[in-house]
């Protein structure tokens, strides 16, 4: 019979291995999709289209200062490409672009809090968190470091499918097993 020497024994050690990974990835989901949905209260307001069919859109507080911040990020910008991107494109359209992030913030936040279509969710959410760590990473070490951190939990939520632990992830995949879109989304 085999005997382990110290070294093995502590690799088989339960003290030493993940408890419930899954789980934790889920908590962090939640946490994440909680912050990003925070702006559903600080961005999104109701606008009327056609005088009656309530919509939701940038709230007037987050149109006003929505290019003054992006004026601000873009003054010392290092990437030209990006700075004239910001100052020709997104601040004379500033009104699109409020909505646009409003909208894109809460929807990755929902895909995140709820577990739902949740790779779809962390897939824009990737490009959310890189367009705008581009806008600020000048500002300074601790947005460049909360950009990356963000980042990475993206990567880690699409990669893990992390709607698949309490997550709604897991009903649609059993309610249409054999749905390309489920399968990909999910």
């Amino acid at each position: 019979m085999a005997v382990n020497t110290p070294l093995e024994d502590l690799m088989t050690d339960s003290r030493t291995t993940m408890r419930a990974p899954e789980r934790w990835i889920a908590v962090l989901r939640m946490v994440v999709g909680l912050w990003f949905f925070k702006s559903i209260v600080t961005k999104i307001g109701i606008g009327l289209l056609g005088g009656f069919i309530p919509v939701p859109v940038a709230s007037a507080r987050w149109q006003a200062v929505m290019p003054k911040l992006i004026a601000k990020y873009a003054a010392d910008n290092p990437f030209p490409s990006y700075k004239a991107f910001l100052l020709d494109t997104v601040v004379p359209h500033s009104h699109v672009f409020a909505t646009l992030t409003a909208l894109g913030e809460v929807g990755v936040g929902i895909a995140l809090l709820f577990g739902l279509l949740t790779r779809l969710g962390a897939f824009f959410g990737m490009l959310q968190v890189l367009f705008y760590g581009f806008a600020v990473q000048q500002q300074s070490s601790g947005q460049q470091g909360f950009h990356v951190m963000l980042f990475a939990m993206m990567v880690v939520f699409f990669f893990a499918c992390a709607g698949r632990r309490w997550g709604v992830d897991v009903r649609l995949r059993e309610r249409w097993p054999q749905s390309r879109f489920v399968q990909l989304f999910t």
